[in-house]
């Protein structure tokens, strides 16, 4: 599973599910803290569809935190201000780096279950979205009634 990958599903996971998988890593290799789960402001950046230039839409809060398991490093940055989920994080992630994780079945199940209910929820707003290209070719008939009365 590559990083960006990984990071997507683990921000998407439960609290608890990060603390289960982190735990069986903490079964087997002793991670070390190196940089203690803390908050933190970053910029958000966005890309201006019109001009296609990059700017700084504002801050938000993020939490990050850094471990280390047999000299192999685990970092994760998270939206918010979950402290434990992110130092869980940063466990997996130093786990994945030095190949010994063990739960990616689990965490390939998890990605299912947040892809499905992603999809649900998509398909829930389908129902309500307005068709605009409809509502454009009812208006020409709707101005030449307006311009005969």
């Amino acid at each position: 599973m590559d990083k960006r990958r990984l990071t997507k599903v683990l921000a998407r996971a439960d609290r608890n599910e990060i603390a289960a998988l982190s735990a069986n890593v903490q079964k087997s290799h002793r991670p070390i803290i190196v940089k203690e789960p803390a908050k933190t402001l970053t910029m958000i950046k966005l890309r201006d569809p019109v001009k296609q230039g990059m700017f700084y839409i504002g801050e938000v809060i993020v939490c990050e935190a850094v471990v280390e398991i047999d000299s192999v490093q685990g970092a994760a940055v998270l939206m918010g201000d979950d402290l434990e989920k992110v130092l869980g994080m940063a466990i997996i992630d130093a786990a994945v780096n030095l190949e010994v994780f063990e739960d990616l079945e689990k965490l390939e199940g998890l990605e299912k279950e947040q892809d499905n209910r992603v999809k649900q929820e998509y398909a829930m707003t389908l129902n309500t979205m307005v068709n605009f290209e409809s509502m454009d070719q009812e208006a020409p008939d709707d101005l030449a009634a307006n311009k005969k009365a």
